[in-house]
């Protein structure tokens, strides 16, 4: 009775002429999340590449914390998919049986090499030393998690820890198009839908990694000033102005992108065109134009920017790094919503829109959704605790 409840008020919002398996949408707010959070794991990982790799040192700060905060959302990238499923409990079988004519199942493959291969080992090798010193020091539940955790490997000679440091060097590495891989592969599964031109373009895939790249850098600003701040310890400035003005960086080219994307959407002014200018100026014009883009882009492209030509006192730099962080954060969101809820709210006729309305509760509504935002900054936290950056460099390592 629910179900029709809910497919009589959604024909009640429908305008003019849709095929009847378009009343409802597909893909619900859970497919948001999943292209939000790989894009955040994705920018993370990225971030942390730029001290080790490119030894840009501002950032050596936020090494640690970009790796664990990478670790904590790739953990729950793909339950919002796994709980979209009808059977979620046989999502196993995606990973088990790869089919080269399913994006997703590669998808599967893609993430399983990310998690296990590059962002587990790269911690291992960059934690190896402190787990056998930890184990030593420690007492009680983390003296046996940090001795589980060495896997019998106690030699911190230095010609041991020199070979630790160059192995996590070449996963940093073989990290970095890891990481373009797994967000750029996120765009392509959309890119690659050849009947709905809101998603069908050649610069879905690169428009996604940009993207990532900007929400996990905005994550990282955010979550090292809140570290800081809960652990009463002053904040690195340098790392903070280094941090901002990566972030102005990549967002002028994501932006720039965006931009380049929509101008040839209307230069070609294809059959879609007429129904695409209908859904930006109406029903995606909250999340698009005051959300996406003049709060997630513009607004923090101006303060961003005007610190890169005069830098105010730092309690003022601090306050409007932490709130361009977060509507960055906010930005990137309602792009994900837009590309992913946008998409489906215009038929394929081209004659008609249906509408979405997020439920509170259930499987697919928004108290669910809020856990799986949730539950990735719980994995985080119990990570800092475990594996705490400030003691890794207190203790040398």
């Amino acid at each position: 009775m629910e179900h029709f409840d809910q497919l009589y008020q959604a024909l009640n919002e429908v305008v003019g002429y849709i095929y009847p398996n378009e009343i409802e949408l597909r893909w619900s707010i859970l497919i948001v999340l999943y292209p939000y959070i790989t894009g955040l794991v994705a920018g993370a990982f990225i971030l942390a590449s730029l001290n080790r790799v490119f030894e840009i040192k501002a950032l050596k700060p936020t090494y640690e914390i970009s790796l664990l905060a990478a670790l904590a959302f790739l953990l729950v990238a793909t339950m919002p998919l796994i709980f979209h499923l009808g059977h979620p409990e046989r999502f196993y079988e995606l990973m088990m049986t790869p089919h080269s004519s399913s994006a997703m199942a590669i998808f599967g493959f893609v993430y399983l090499w990310y998690l296990m291969v590059v962002l587990l080992l790269e911690i291992w090798f960059d934690y190896r030393r402190d787990f056998v010193v930890w184990s030593q020091e420690s007492k009680g539940l983390k003296k046996f998690l940090y001795k589980v955790l060495t896997l019998g490997s106690n030699d911190i000679s230095p010609k041991a820890l020199k070979l630790d440091d160059k192995l996590g060097y070449i996963i940093t590495v073989v990290g970095i198009p890891s990481a373009f891989l797994l967000h750029g592969y996120v765009g392509f599964i959309f890119g690659s839908v050849k009947a709905n031109p809101w998603w069908s373009s050649v610069m879905m895939p690169v428009i996604f990694l940009l993207s990532a790249m900007v929400s996990g850098i905005a994550l990282i600003l955010v979550t090292y000033m809140v570290i800081n701040y809960f652990r009463k310890q002053k904040i690195d400035m340098l790392c903070l102005d280094s941090i901002g003005k990566y972030l102005f960086y990549t967002i002028i080219i994501d932006f720039t992108l965006e931009s380049l994307d929509q101008i040839h959407r209307i230069y070609e002014a294809e059959e879609s065109f007429d129904i695409i200018s209908l859904l930006i100026s109406g029903k995606l014009f909250f999340t698009m134009s005051i959300m996406q883009v003049l709060a997630g882009t513009l607004i923090p492209l101006f303060i961003l920017g005007f610190f890169q030509f005069y830098k105010p006192k730092e309690k003022i730099r601090k306050t409007a790094y932490l709130i361009s962080g977060i509507l960055v954060l906010v930005g990137i969101f309602f792009m994900r919503w837009n590309v992913v809820i946008g998409g489906q709210l215009f038929s394929k006729s081209f004659y008609g829109f249906t509408s979405y309305k997020i439920g509170l509760i259930g499987g697919e509504g928004m108290l669910a959704a809020g856990v799986w935002m949730v539950v990735p900054i719980l994995i985080l936290v119990f990570l800092l605790w475990l594996l705490p950056p400030w003691k890794k460099q207190h203790s040398g390592g």
